[in-house]
């Protein structure tokens, strides 16, 4: 029996059990689910060409032993096979293939494949979601067929694709615009005819990229000031009686409290779902422009949908049946930055801390192809049992990129040979540089590089940052067509230059020992850089 079937027959605690039941587990149940299915996938994964190129020969008999012998692995070990889609290598065929950028400036994309069972299971945990976000406690939700959803998501081969195509089969709920008008649309126009047929229809749900849904909800206000008289009455001749009536109500009362029109006075949310790096940045103006604190989720290319919070808002949980998980501690991490040649100690679900960060190692289970796989994130353990929801396995709240890539706001990836070859393309005499992930005083992320001119150079500072800025910015159009819009999105420059007096990389070597990392060096390493000009 369909979800929509089960709405209509009101099976509610049905739907809770089968969709959000994870949260009833403890630690031993949780674990029990995990083995099983981990299990399942070392057998199919050994046996595929794929495995039986990374075993290297190895037979691995269980997990603990699988653990020890296969080494933790990056996109790099299955480029190969995945990029030509070499289907018949993998450990289950592939339905769909989902695409993401990979390293501008170096490598253009990398793709995931995605078996029948790994879709189901996305389908499932996205319905967990769904309802979740309009949850205000155990057992308590509000979802109907007749909802519709604002369209604010990459459409395919991205993964965000997926979240309308797993819910097609399963429940009848409109996309504002409809997903076959939408991947036709650019970025602006899926916003303009989204908001429009929101005004006529009414919008229940929002789910998009936290930057993109603080850009889309901004740009609001002022869409709903309309264009001319005549456009004007034409969008209204088309809107519900209760529509005309709540827009005419909404435009009376902002009028007396002489502020813009926001989307909370004229939309009353039942689910805000958000995703993406950086979303926390976004979260507190999210709810003051909806009047919902939005529902933070994780989902990704490779590991697909993975984690969501619940009704509390307070830490996201992983999904039991979407990947095995291994966490590396921080101290670990910052190892093998170190030296790529080290190989981190791996903790499991169970054996997390409290208050600890770690990177996160997935292995992708129902036929997926990555195993002990370094997705690249960083997530923060913030219990172990929560009494505010009373769940008893850990939480966790999603840090950042790990350090080596600088992402912002979702829309770059840039590693230290994109900031290099910008740099080379500039041709500049740049002698020393460093960047790093910062926040201006309104918490929006910026790119802060570093950068120090060679002795004897005769150049203007202002040009040579603009040259600067110029070069970088072609790497960030490059991974993002709707990279025009990342300033208005980010509501700040998303690109600082500064450039240091010639020497101060030598003088903070020769006095302190060390040397700044290419990416992310501390707060406290990039003030002691600055007091050495």
């Amino acid at each position: 029996m369909k979800f929509e079937e089960k709405l209509k027959k009101k099976q509610y605690a049905a739907l809770w059990a089968e969709y959000c039941g994870f949260l009833d587990l403890d630690m031993e149940g949780y674990m029990r689910i995990q083995n099983r299915l981990m299990e399942e996938q070392i057998s199919l994964w050994s046996r595929c060409a794929l495995g039986e190129k990374i075993l290297g020969g190895n037979k691995p008999a269980t997990i603990e032993e699988f653990r020890r012998t296969v080494p933790l692995t990056t996109y790099e070990d299955y480029a190969d096979i995945l990029l030509l889609k070499q289907g018949d290598m993998l450990p289950d065929t592939p339905i769909i293939w989902i695409q993401t950028t990979w390293e501008g400036g170096r490598h253009p994309i990398k793709v995931a494949p995605y078996t029948q069972a790994m879709l189901e299971t996305y389908r499932n945990n996205i319905l967990a979601c769904l309802l979740l976000s309009t949850s205000h406690k155990r057992g308590q939700f509000n979802v109907k067929a007749t909802d519709k959803i604002l369209y604010a998501l990459a459409p395919l081969p991205y993964a965000t694709g997926l979240f309308p195509l797993a819910l097609r089969d399963e429940i009848g709920m409109g996309f504002l615009p409809p997903v076959e008008e939408a991947v036709k649309m650019s970025f602006s126009e899926r916003n303009k005819k989204g908001f429009k047929m929101g005004l006529e229809q009414d919008i229940e749900f929002f789910f998009g990229v936290g930057s993109v849904a603080y850009y889309v909800s901004t740009t609001l206000s002022s869409m709903s000031k309309g264009g001319s008289s005549g456009s004007s009455l034409k969008t209204l001749s088309r809107c519900s009686p209760h529509m005309i009536y709540r827009l005419l109500r909404a435009k009376s009362r902002c009028k007396q409290e002489g502020r813009d029109l926001l989307p909370k006075d004229l939309f009353k949310l039942k689910g805000f779902m958000c995703a993406g790096t950086d979303s926390r940045c976004y979260k507190d103006q999210l709810e003051e422009l909806w009047g919902v604190r939005p529902m933070e989720l994780f989902a990704g290319t490779e590991p697909s949908c993975i984690g969501t919070e619940t009704w509390t808002r307070n830490g996201m949980y992983f999904f039991p049946d979407a990947c095995f998980y291994e966490f590396i501690p921080e101290v670990e991490m910052e190892k093998s930055i170190d030296d790529p040649s080290y190989q981190p100690r791996t903790y499991l679900m169970d054996e997390v801390i409290p208050g600890e960060k770690y990177e996160l190692v997935i292995s992708v289970l129902k036929g997926g192809a990555f195993m002990r796989y370094r997705v690249g994130d960083v997530y923060r353990c913030t219990g172990r049992e929560n009494g505010e929801d009373g769940t008893r396995i850990p939480r966790f709240d999603y840090i950042d990129r790990v350090p080596t890539i600088i992402d912002i706001a979702n829309f770059t990836r840039i590693s230290a040979h994109t900031i290099e070859s910008a740099i080379g393309l500039s041709g500049l005499p740049v002698a020393d540089w460093t960047a790093r992930k910062e926040y201006s005083p309104e918490n929006r992320p910026f790119l802060h590089l570093y950068a120090e001119i060679a002795s004897g150079a005769l150049v203007n500072q202002a040009v040579t940052k603009e040259i600067l800025r110029e070069q970088l910015e072609i790497y960030f159009r490059h991974m993002d067509n709707d990279y025009k819009d990342l300033k208005r999105l980010l509501g700040i420059e998303p690109l600082q230059i500064t450039i240091v007096k010639c020497g101060t990389f030598d003088r903070l070597r020769s006095h302190t020992g060390r040397t700044l990392r290419r990416l992310n060096p501390s707060a406290y390493d990039v003030k002691e850089l600055l007091e050495y000009q």
